[in-house]
């Protein structure tokens, strides 16, 4: 018996052979049974990848390869009970004034610092406004606790080259004060009375890199020594940088090699180069690299030559800025 096809059978079997014809001519073609895909999109988005992959394995291994900021994790011994004492600087570019706790181990604590403006170069010019002036720091001192004897002046070794440091000494000893004067040589072992740790006296130098000087000391045996060189404001004078850079870098080769593992270093320029890398109130921050700065006026440019001229000929490799040692301190832990 014959099985007869219905029209959509027929129908169904003419379609699978036009089909098979078609894929077949593909075939034969070009070698696949699908059309090929354009994969130029996918290709773009390959090259991108592949950059953005790249920028950020080049950004990653900058960072990896970048020096992380130094840090010195020290605390010095707090004073146990104490007494509070009160100190005034005059300086060469300021007037300043510190109230510091010690005990009778010569252990201090800050307890309040005012850094004023200039009143030596920039100035006080009458006798009644420096007056004035010194009456209102020491009503401060009083008001916060320090008796009347126990406050302190100290004129710097280079504020006594400016004349006006006369007119301020004349208004003190109007007022019943006497005013302590120090040499170059006494400043540098003042401030490293202030600013080197007993652990570190083995180890470590000072520097205090001021306006009309510079000291360095460290220790020799029992005994401080110390010299002054070139201040932060040499230019002034019309000194040429490299005459005040060979002149420091000399002084600074004469610090012992034992020393020269760390330098603890106080003043105004170091101050001010501190305070571009400061972690919050740490009191121990580690300055960059003397090249690593880029200085604003002719004061922080001498100081940076100053700076530099010790780190070449010490070859020390952390300079840690105390942020609350000054030398005046260090003549407050000597009475």
């Amino acid at each position: 018996m014959k099985t007869r096809l219905t029209p959509f059978a027929r129908l169904m079997i003419v379609l699978a052979v036009v089909a098979a014809g078609y894929f077949g001519v593909q075939y034969l073609l070009h070698g696949e049974l699908l059309p090929k895909k354009d994969t130029t999109a996918d290709t773009e988005v390959n090259v991108e990848q592949t950059e953005e992959s790249s920028s950020n394995s080049e950004s990653s291994e900058a960072k990896t390869n970048a020096s992380p900021r130094q840090k010195f994790n020290f605390t010095p011994p707090a004073p146990v009970g104490g007494k509070m004492k009160g100190v005034v600087e005059l300086g060469a570019a300021g007037f300043n004034s510190f109230i510091v706790t010690i005990d009778n181990q010569k252990n201090w604590k800050l307890e309040k610092a005012e850094w004023g403006n200039s009143l030596v170069y920039d100035g006080l010019s009458s006798g009644k406004d420096i007056t004035s002036g010194l009456k209102q720091y020491i009503a401060n001192m009083l008001d916060y606790g320090v008796g009347g004897k126990d406050i302190h002046f100290v004129v710097s070794s280079g504020a006594k080259k400016v004349a006006e440091t006369q007119k301020i000494i004349d208004g003190l000893k109007s007022l019943g004060y006497f005013v302590n004067e120090v040499t170059p040589e006494k400043e540098a072992q003042l401030a490293l009375k202030c600013a080197l740790p007993k652990t570190y006296e083995n180890s470590a130098f000072v520097v205090d890199i001021g306006s009309g000087n510079t000291k360095l000391s460290w220790m020799e045996g029992s005994r401080i020594a110390g010299f002054e060189t070139y201040g932060a404001k040499y230019y002034v004078d019309g000194v040429q940088d490299s005459k005040v850079y060979l002149d420091v870098r000399t002084e600074a080769a004469k610090v012992p090699n034992t020393k020269r593992g760390t330098c603890f270093i106080i003043g105004g320029v170091p101050f001010t180069f501190a305070k571009e890398v400061r972690d919050g109130e740490e009191r121990y921050t580690v300055l960059k690299a003397p090249d690593d700065y880029s200085p604003e006026g002719a004061k922080e440019k001498c100081g940076q030559n100053i700076y530099k001229a010790i780190a070449d000929a010490t070859n020390c490799e952390k300079f840690i800025f105390d942020w609350e040692a000054n030398f005046t301190i260090g003549f407050l832990l000597t009475l």
